[in-house]
Parts: C-alpha cells; structure tokens; sequence
C-alpha cells in the first residue's frame, strides 16, 4: 500500500465499517480525526521510548514547562507521554475506549489543538457502544503514515481527497449536511440538525464555500507544521 490511491482506498473502507451507527455523510467525524491521530502516532513511534524516559526524569523537577524539552527528544514539534500507542490500543479491547481518550489527553499542547477541532472525544463513547472503536483503530493500525512512507505534500492530498470524498456523500445523501466545518467546530453559525432537517443559511453559499476552503487549507498546513 504505497500510493496515494490505494491509502484513500483503504482509508475509506474503513469509514465504511461505520455503516449503521453513522450515515455516509457522518464518517468523517470519525475517519478524519482518526486519520491525523494515526499520522501522529507513526511519526512519534522511532523515539517513543526515549520520550518517556525523558519524561520520566523529568516529574517532579524544577523544569516548569517541560514540552521544548520532550519536543527536542521527540525530533518534532510536538510528543505524547502516555506508554500507548496504536499497537497498545489494539491489545485491550475491553478498555479500547477508556485507553484511547487518555491516549488523546497525553499528547502536547500543539498536538492537542489539531486534534480538539475534531471534537472526536465525543464520539468515543457511540463508537465503542456501538462495537465499532475496537474495530476502527485495529484497522488504522495497519496503514503506514509515517513521513518516510508518506510526505507531508501526500498526506495533505489524502486529507484533502478524503475531505472531498465526505462532502459528496453529503451532497449525495438527502437530508444529511457534512462538511469538514462541522468536524472541526467551524465557527461559521451554519448549524446542521443531527435528524436532517432542512435549514436556511445565515450568509451567501459563496462565503461558506470559500471559509470551508480555508480552513481546509489551515489543517493542512498545521498538519505539515507539526510533521515537519
């Protein structure tokens, strides 16, 4: 699985084990979240260990704000500081669920802004009552992101095609309004009611389409930032 089509191709057949507890255009609230998180984890994974030692001699120590220093060890802008990763996830499937949300809370503050547009800690819960969160991460757990597989200019081109792959289902599907603004807690006051009512919007299309570009563009460029 090296080219860009075939990581798209194995992305989405992944959204599409969310059949059922989420419509089409609902997958991305799942699938684009957990496809950063997974970025993350790959570029984390060669100095994890050195990371966590480090952190380690470092708890309860005069060093205030320890982050520049486990970001130097990490070799990247950003660290996470819990033992677990996507491999340890998939090993308790009985606490897949409990695991993965302190997985999230233990990366760094630049990491952790990326990941809280999504508001995915919210669909932990449906997913793992469901019997899907279990499923999903052992399935991200077998696509390479890492930088050296994957540069940040495809990486940018997965999110992207994924991005549009979400909105045309959304466009396709009667009643259902996804848009990555949605995901990410876009402040653009366009709200869309979870039973598919129809809705007037409050600015020109024109002006929505152009912000969503935007911010498409903005989580692109914060995902090359911290890969870099």
């Amino acid at each position: 699985m090296n080219n860009f089509g075939e990581k798209v191709s194995f992305i989405w057949s992944v959204a599409c084990l969310l059949r059922g507890p989420y419509k089409e255009a609902q997958y991305g609230k799942v699938i684009l979240p957990l496809t950063v998180l997974r970025r993350l984890d790959c570029v984390l994974e060669p100095t994890k260990e050195k990371v966590l030692a480090k952190a380690k001699s470092l708890k309860g120590g005069k060093v205030g704000n320890v982050e520049p220093i486990l970001n130097r060890v990490a070799g990247v802008s950003f660290h996470n500081t819990s033992r677990l990763d996507f491999q340890k996830l998939k090993g308790e499937p009985d606490k897949i669920a409990a695991n993965l949300t302190r997985y999230i809370k233990s990366f760094s503050s630049k990491a952790r802004e990326i990941i809280d547009y999504f508001g995915f800690e919210s669909e932990i819960a449906k997913l793992d009552e469901a019997d899907r969160l279990f499923l999903v991460v052992s399935k991200f757990c077998d696509i390479d992101l890492h930088p050296d597989v994957v540069p940040n200019t495809d990486m940018g081109y997965i999110f992207e095609e994924l991005i549009r792959k979400f909105n045309e289902a959304a466009n396709e599907t009667a009643g259902d309004h996804f848009t990555p603004r949605e995901v990410i807690r876009l402040m653009v006051n366009l709200l869309f009611e979870p039973d598919g009512d129809e809705y007037t919007p409050p600015r020109p299309l024109e002006e929505i389409e152009a912000d969503i570009k935007t911010i498409e563009k903005d989580i692109v460029r914060m995902l090359a930032e911290v890969t870099a």
